[in-house]
């Protein structure tokens, strides 16, 4: 003789009915979950700067990323902050450069001042032209960009 096994059935529709709430709705979920007693948002459990005080620190070496068009070649080069360095044509010199600390959402910027020293033709340097002068930043740099037909600069980081 088989004996049989007992396995637990499905509720019936009429006890399905029944239920106030389905199984797996948000109420059934928030069961038993408790608020935690100082429940801020995580930006504001971040580290806050004092008024005035900035996140970011500054940084004494700057690292570019130059593009010539008529080769299609790229170099970078780093720069002290004070210094001047040559790029073909144009004469980049550093002000200043910042980076924000790792905690924060990461953002490299530099102030750059980009002067074309072009020849008149007969060897003699002419008069320079200030292309560019103004902030750059790393993670964006359509939004302030060099525009020459020739070269592209622009931002990749800055160091301590």
């Amino acid at each position: 003789m088989l004996s049989r096994s007992t396995t637990p059935s499905a509720p019936s529709p009429a006890a399905l009915s029944q239920e106030t709430d389905e199984p797996g709705s948000r109420a059934e979920w928030e069961e038993g979950v408790e608020e935690p007693q100082n429940a801020e948002p995580l930006v504001q459990q971040q580290r806050r700067a004092a008024p005035g005080e900035l996140s970011s620190r500054p940084g004494s070496v700057v690292v570019l990323r130059g593009l010539d068009k008529v080769t299609a070649r790229t170099r970078d080069f780093e720069i002290n902050v004070g210094d001047t360095y040559r790029f073909g044509a144009l004469d980049i010199t550093v002000r200043y450069c910042r980076r924000r600390p790792p905690e924060e959402p990461p953002e490299v910027f530099a102030f750059l001042e980009i002067d074309d020293q072009r020849t008149e033709g007969f060897g003699s340097g002419a008069q320079a032209d200030r292309l560019f002068s103004g902030w750059m930043f790393a993670s964006n740099p359509a939004l302030n960009a060099l525009d020459h037909p020739v070269y592209d600069v622009w931002v990749i980081d800055c160091r301590a």
